[in-house]
């Protein structure tokens, strides 16, 4: 099971002990989330939201002592999926001037759109990823459950992630399993092998899911995660908010009336 602990990607990062970490799981989603909608709100004509979101991440990040290095490479699990969507859009979209490159046509409309796009997505994936580089999954589930989020879907999540581990392990043991085997995909022809691999590994994972529910009632499990202690805003938290989303949307409103 070492190695499916290598597939977890919501792992705190940085130091434990700053005043990031620290936080109430809460102040960190409303913060970041008010950071990434005031994003998604800009246009790219509205450059300077852009700037100050970025900025302002990176000085979160900062004072958290997440390097840049962890963000990229936990970055690019999500940010290459939306990219892959948006590269063509400089294709698809008509407007204003345009460019030939070989038998394609950009726009300029089309090349204003990938921006915009790349630009919140960036933005986005950057505070979801430093929101999990500060703070334990089960936290980020605690404060979506007291910020009233239906708990159906924090009860889903929640076992969603756990579950993730549980496949992870199969999948590694029924590997090690195989190369035990000699089995070697060198082949179209191994994938009658492969997908018999597969259903295995479909049912097993199903079977063991059966059973970690089971040790879960008979554990008490009524529906909700027990928790040590209730979680409790202080002054800290109130101005973490009021400092990251306060002069983001103050910003945003001036370039929206006098930009």
């Amino acid at each position: 099971m070492g190695g499916a602990h290598g597939l977890e990607l919501t792992g705190v990062a940085g130091d434990p002990g700053s005043a990031v970490h620290k936080l109430d799981p809460r102040a960190k989603v409303v913060g970041l989330f008010a950071v990434t909608v005031i994003a998604v709100s800009a246009s790219l004509d509205r450059w300077p939201v852009f700037v100050a979101c970025a900025a302002m991440l990176a000085a979160v990040a900062t004072v958290a002592r997440v390097s840049p290095a962890t963000l990229w490479r936990r970055g690019l699990v999500i940010l290459p999926l939306i990219l892959v969507v948006a590269v063509f859009l400089p294709f698809l979209r008509e407007g204003g001037d345009t460019w030939e490159i070989g038998f394609l046509t950009v726009s300029q409309a089309g090349l204003t759109i990938f921006g915009e796009v790349s630009a919140k997505a960036m933005i986005g994936t950057l505070a979801a990823v430093l929101l999990a580089a500060t703070t334990s999954f089960p936290a980020v589930l605690r404060g979506l459950e007291r910020l009233r989020v239906p708990r159906l879907l924090v009860l889903i999540a929640g076992l969603m992630h756990r579950y993730l581990f549980v496949l992870a392990g199969e999948l590694l043991r029924m590997r090690a399993s195989a190369r035990a085997r000699c089995y070697r995909p060198r082949s179209a022809l191994r994938a009658g092998a492969l997908g018999r691999i597969t259903g295995a590994f479909l049912l097993r994972a199903h079977a063991r899911g059966e059973r970690v529910h089971r040790a879960m009632l008979a554990r008490g499990y009524t529906g909700t995660m027990p928790h040590d202690e209730p979680l409790r805003l202080a002054r800290a938290d109130v101005a973490f908010v009021a400092c990251v989303a306060g002069p983001l949307l103050a910003l945003r409103v001036w370039t929206a009336v006098a930009w």
